[in-house]
């Protein structure tokens, strides 16, 4: 299918003015202006935000009766369980708060639930351990703002519950703890909702150091790392404890990070939010999805270098294990949805297997919506009932469609975009049907299914550049809400046959007037393939490529089509 190029449509004034204020060209003005930042003050701040910019942690609600509750804690000796998540966002967010236990010398455990055993979030079989344990007190990271039946259980128990957490709050219903922090509650106060787990737990982690917070700064590169990969949006507090937390990553004095990069062969002076999000995170996630995610917490608080490289191997080694499982279900689910489904007329792919590992679907889910340009759910069966995993298209609201089918389910949650939902395998047939005939009205217009690719400027070949491309780094860090730079020239020549490179890629040689410099990509089944001297139009990044020591202007293709 092809792909709409929108252009931003520019606004010369505000060039003008910010270009004026700023000292910068009105080519990178209008970028400012694309991301929402029309003011001095606002890209002021966007571009040169520094810590200072941070809110004080006490604004949060609970914030002082949590610090309270904890001190208390630590005071009396209690036990106090530290209750995370599976992903990237959790390990950090107990790794942070570890250390700041370590420091306060509490009497504290960490548990991490097993996504097979005990599935997301606060379970009851947990908390019943926790008691057994003689804990008094449960600190969630990046969970627990739902568990209200699992919150009545702990406090029946006599244990009390301190929630921290991102997510927000389903329904008017918030869980009996002794206190939550969520920037979401309607009567927070803080003005920056959008922090990761791990924000929300560095909040905490400052609220308690009070007065030596630098302390607390030093794990700002477990904040980076849990921030990005949480694709929250790096904007406002996100961009600043981002850029602060990825030059702490280069210069870690962590063994886990240090061995994560030294395995995933990322050079820690060129780290960007993409090396986090392909490279780091997934060795990460790669434990929670097909094993237990506590090695890769041990990981992060490990001291010892030797040790943590021994850890590092086994994140590897489950990481390439992970991905061929995926492989393997991309290859049968597409074959299955080719041969038992017409995806012209059905809406919604909705497939089930015996032998589908619970861990990968959803980014296999995504695979489908990649590969058929539709909403997709797989579902993992295991007996009589299945886990099933959905990613949505834009232009289509998924949990909506869920709900009108929900008398199918067993329990569905999510959004727009992704789901999970629990399903007897006798109601999978009739949950297709259901879902496909609800479809149609959680449709936008058919336009808004085509895929769409946001293009910043059109520009003459002749402004890309080294110049160009080091204004363009006053971006970074690039990820939700701050997408990197997209342009698009027209009338360049493809100079010299295209060359097929690694598994899914290809480059060639572009060149419009006195400017040739490389064209790549690594998705040549989004991209069509141009042949030599075709005439096109290009949407591409450019950036600095740098190989054996030589710099040469590289632009990464985002797509391209024949030139009218």
């Amino acid at each position: 299918m092809n792909t709409i190029w929108k252009i931003h449509e520019e606004n010369t004034r505000l060039q003008k003015s910010l270009g004026d204020e700023l000292g910068v060209t009105p080519l990178f003005a209008q970028l400012l202006v694309n991301r929402g930042l029309k003011t001095p003050g606002a890209a002021q701040e966007f571009l040169f935000g520094d810590m200072s910019f941070c809110s004080d942690p006490f604004l949060m609600k609970d914030m002082d009766r949590s610090v309270s509750r904890i001190k208390k804690a630590i005071d009396a000796k209690e036990k106090i369980l530290i209750y995370g998540d599976y992903d990237v966002d959790g390990v950090t967010s107990v790794a942070l708060l570890s250390d700041i236990f370590d420091k306060l010398g509490a009497n504290y455990e960490t548990f991490i639930p097993n996504r097979l055993e005990d599935g997301y979030g606060l379970n009851i079989r947990a908390i019943a351990l926790a008691r057994d344990h003689g804990t008094k007190l449960i600190v969630t990271v990046d969970c627990g703002i739902n568990s209200v039946e699992e919150v009545e259980c702990a406090n029946k128990y006599g244990i009390d519950v301190i929630i921290t957490d991102h997510h927000v709050v389903k329904g008017s219903e918030r869980p009996p703890a002794y206190a939550i922090i969520d920037p979401h509650q309607s009567d927070c106060s803080y003005p920056f909702t959008a922090l990761a787990g791990v924000g929300v737990t560095y909040k905490l982690a400052r609220a308690l150091m009070r007065g030596k917070e630098e302390e607390v700064d030093e794990h700002l590169d477990l904040v980076a790392l849990g921030t990005i990969a949480d694709v929250v949006p790096l904007t406002g507090e996100n961009r600043i404890l981002g850029k602060a937390g990825l030059k702490k990553i280069a210069n870690t004095n962590k063994p886990g990070l240090k061995a994560l990069m030294e395995i995933a062969k990322v050079d820690p002076e060129k780290l960007t939010c993409r090396h986090i999000g392909f490279m780091l995170a997934p060795r990460i996630n790669a434990m929670g999805r097909v094993g237990s995610a506590n090695m890769a917490l041990d990981l992060l608080v490990c001291k010892d270098m030797t040790e943590a490289r021994r850890l590092a191997r086994v994140l590897d080694g489950e990481n390439k294990n992970r991905q061929e499982i995926e492989k393997v279900i991309v290859k049968q689910a597409v074959e299955k949805v080719k041969s038992t489904m017409d995806p012209e007329k059905e809406k919604v792919i909705v497939v089930a297997d015996d032998d589908w590992h619970p861990g990968v679907i959803g980014i296999v889910a995504s695979r489908l919506v990649d590969e058929f340009n539709k909403p997709a759910i797989l579902i993992s069966l295991k007996g009589d009932t299945g886990k099933g995993s959905g990613r949505g298209v834009a232009g289509f609201d998924l949990f909506q469609a869920i709900d009108k089918a929900e008398e199918h389910l067993i329990t569905f949650g999510g959004h727009k975009q992704a789901c999970g939902i629990k399903i007897k395998k006798e109601n999978i047939g009739s949950f297709r049907d259901a879902i496909n005939e609800a479809a149609p009205s959680c449709f936008c217009d058919e336009e808004e299914l085509i895929p769409e690719l946001k293009i910043d400027l059109k520009i003459p070949f002749a402004h890309v550049g080294v110049k160009l491309i080091n204004e363009l780094s006053l971006l970074m860090p690039y990820g939700q809400g701050n997408s990197e730079p997209v342009f698009c020239t027209g009338g360049i020549k493809v100079k010299r046959p295209p060359r097929e490179i690694g598994r899914n890629g290809f480059k060639f040689l572009a060149t419009c007037g006195n400017l040739t410099c490389e064209a790549i990509t690594f998705r040549k089944n989004s991209v069509r393939k141009p042949k030599n001297g075709d005439m096109i139009d290009l949407a591409y990044t450019p950036s600095i490529n740098s190989w054996n020591g030589i710099d040469s202007i590289q632009l990464n293709i985002k797509d391209l089509r024949l030139a009218n």
